[in-house]
This record gives C-alpha cells, structure tokens and sequence, in this order.
C-alpha cells in the first residue's frame, strides 16, 4: 500500500507501460483516473482494477488538446476531489528521416508528446500545489539521450521531454511538486509493434536484435517500469526531482 490515500492520473492508461502503472498503482491503494483516447482499452484497465478490488474511472482524452485536459482536471476533481501523482505515458510514435516527416506528422509527435505533458502540468498545477505538493513522472525513452536511425521526430520529441522534465523540477520545487521521468529501453507493447511493422521488419529478429544489445539479454516488461514509476510517485523517492531513471536492460551502459 505504497499509495495508500494517493489519487493517482495516468495518460495513456489504455494499454501497454501506462496500463501497467494504473493497474500496479491501484494494487498499492491508489485511486487511479486512467486518461487516454482509447475509450474500449481504456475501459479494460478500468475494469481490471475494480476485478481486483481497485477503484478507477476512465475519462476519454486527445493530451495534444488543452481543452480536453481541462475536462480531464474537472473529471478527476469530481470524483475524488484532488490529485496527488500525475504520470504522463501519453505518447504518438512517429518515425522517419527528416527528408520523409510532414508537417502533420511534427504536430502530432510534439503535440501529443511534449505538449501533451505540459498541458496537464499546467492544468493539474493548481490542485496539486493547493493540496501541498505531489509527484509528476514522465515516461521518456532512451531515444531521449541517443540518436537512433529514421527516430528524428521520435527522438526530438522524447529529448525535448527530458529537458521539459528537468525545467519543471526547478520550477515547481516551490510548490513541493518533484518532477522525474523514466527512461525505458526495449519494452515490449503495442508501440513496439507498430514500430515493427513501420519498419517492415521480421519480429522475431528484431526481439532477438533489441535482446542481445542489452546486458540482460532480453526485452523488457511494461510492469518493470511500472514499478520504476511506483518508487518516483511514492513518498520513498521523496529526495528525487529532476532525475533520469534509466530502465533498459543495462543498453546505455555498454
């Protein structure tokens, strides 16, 4: 019961390493709000948490559209009355070389990417300051910190998370919000096989590929960086702001 009495917000809650935190923070006493705009996946998660006890609400939204984060803050005050961790998964995975990323693809990876994080800072800062503080953790990458082939927009975007991520921590300390982010490897999701089939690559040899460039010789779980996002949001991380989590397998290491 880690987050005991803690409300909890969550986008991209419908599936994959979001799914895994609003599902792992509701085991550990949370009221977890599940934001996404996956309305049927987004029912799912809800529905496997009050099979297991749990409470959570869905609330249907597009992060890239501030006014809907707005009804996200209204929601989430309605049914519980506050907010005490903000987890921003949300994310829009877009590839390409410069050369092939339009203007729509641009808008959509930073809209929904950056933008989508600091809409509901923004939005979830007054609660969360008048409550006296809380936790926010971005879910970045290692694309933050490295170049990666065809990644351009991908990669722009989770970089520019990770510095977004270091400015609200100096910003925000005031309010005693601490803000960190984790930066995951190779985790097997939905993401991963969108990225597989962009690529139009055999996906045996891309998880034997992406299993062999860690030390630990395998991908990983969404639930391993739910647990990395469990410590950032419970009070025992509670002298951490501004910080990196890197979760991948030992990859950066080498």
């Amino acid at each position: 019961m880690r987050l005991e009495k803690k409300i909890a917000v969550v986008t991209g809650g419908a599936s994959g390493i979001g799914a895994a935190i609003c599902e792992l923070f509701a085991r550990e006493g949370a009221r977890v709000v599940v934001a996404d705009i996956d309305a049927d996946g987004g029912a799912q998660t809800v529905s496997s948490i009050e099979s297991d006890g749990g409470d959570a609400i869905f609330v249907k939204t597009d992060v890239s559209q501030e006014d809907e984060v707005s009804d996200l803050v209204t929601a989430t005050l309605d049914s519980y009355g506050g907010v005490d961790v903000l987890v921003n998964d949300a994310a829009a995975f877009v590839f390409g070389e410069v050369q092939d990323v339009t203007a729509d693809d641009w808008a959509k990876v930073l809209g929904v990417n950056v933008l989508g994080a600091a809409h509901t800072v923004k939005n979830f800062l007054p609660t969360m300051s008048d409550n006296g503080g809380g936790s926010i953790v971005n879910i970045a990458s290692i694309s933050s910190l490295i170049a990666q082939p065809a990644f351009v927009p991908y990669n722009t975007s989770k970089g520019a998370l990770l510095q977004l991520t270091r400015c609200l921590a100096l910003d925000l300390a005031k309010y005693n919000i601490r803000v960190n982010c984790i930066c995951p490897g190779s985790i097997y999701t939905a993401g991963t096989e969108r990225h597989i089939q962009f690529e139009k690559i055999d996906k045996a040899e891309f998880l034997k590929e992406a299993s062999e460039s860690n030390f630990l010789k395998r991908v990983g779980e969404p639930i391993e960086i739910a647990y990395g996002a469990l410590f950032l949001a419970s009070d025992e991380s509670s002298f951490v702001t501004g910080t990196p989590l890197i979760m991948d397998g030992g990859f950066l290491a080498q």
